[in-house]
């Protein structure tokens, strides 16, 4: 789908709060037919001295996003891959101050709509990481977030967890690896960001190993059953 070049808003839902530092948008995209649409998240959270960063941005309408920043300052805007970039440039237009991290291994393609400040991870709050996922070249960023009942693991396109939905969209997705039903990692996903097939396999078992409540992804559910997704991921 194309960049914005403006606030443009799209269907989605509200902002929910998983914790007190972590909180959770879902929208929609329209794809190409016969798929119909998909889900996408953007993921929030608060940081040290009432700061934001946002992982994933979405255009929210005015009532969401007067709700956003009643949470803190926008302070980080994380563009986590070169496809999760379509409102990067509105957000950077709407808040000039935001400092936008992109992965090292797609600055060219995220720099095509919107100025990267920084490679680094850096985010000056022990409990949100920010890291490269190992086997992908620094092509994708994934965030750790440490809250008050556990940790929760927010990557972008590695894992989907496309809900069942039938007739030939669901057999088209499921033919390309998209699933639907379960969470997966798609052929085509990983033709385009795994380089390292041994690197990516000890990732996903040093994740299971993590004791994360659960994984928020960009097109799916949470999945709330880490370390056997992670297995049977890390497995197939």
């Amino acid at each position: 789908m194309r960049p914005h070049d403006h606030w443009e808003v799209l269907p989605h839902g509200p902002i929910e709060r998983l914790a007190d530092n972590l909180y959770t948008v879902v929208g929609r995209l329209k794809i190409t037919r016969p798929f119909g649409e998909t889900q996408r998240r953007m993921t929030i959270a608060r940081l040290e001295g009432n700061r934001l960063a946002i992982f994933s941005a979405i255009a929210l309408a005015e009532p969401a996003m007067r709700e956003l920043e009643a949470l803190g300052d926008p302070t980080f805007l994380i563009v986590p891959s070169g496809i999760h970039r379509i409102d990067a440039g509105p957000w950077k237009e709407r808040y000039p101050d935001l400092v936008v991290i992109a992965p090292a291994g797609a600055q060219l393609r995220i720099g095509e709509v919107v100025t990267i400040d920084t490679t680094r991870v850096q985010l000056g709050d022990p409990r949100v990481l920010l890291d490269y996922i190992p086997g992908t070249e620094q092509r994708e960023l994934a965030m750790t977030v440490e809250t008050e009942t556990g940790k929760t693991l927010v990557i972008n396109d590695l894992i989907f967890n496309l809900p069942h939905m039938g007739g030939i969209a669901e057999l088209g997705l499921r033919v390309l690896g998209f699933g639907p039903g379960h969470p997966t990692i798609p052929k085509l996903v990983k033709r385009k960001l795994v380089e390292d097939d041994g690197a990516m396999r000890a990732q996903l078992r040093e994740w299971a190993d993590a004791g994360f409540e659960r994984i928020l992804v960009a097109h799916g559910a949470p999945i709330e059953n880490p370390r056997r997704t992670l297995l049977e991921l890390a497995a197939a």
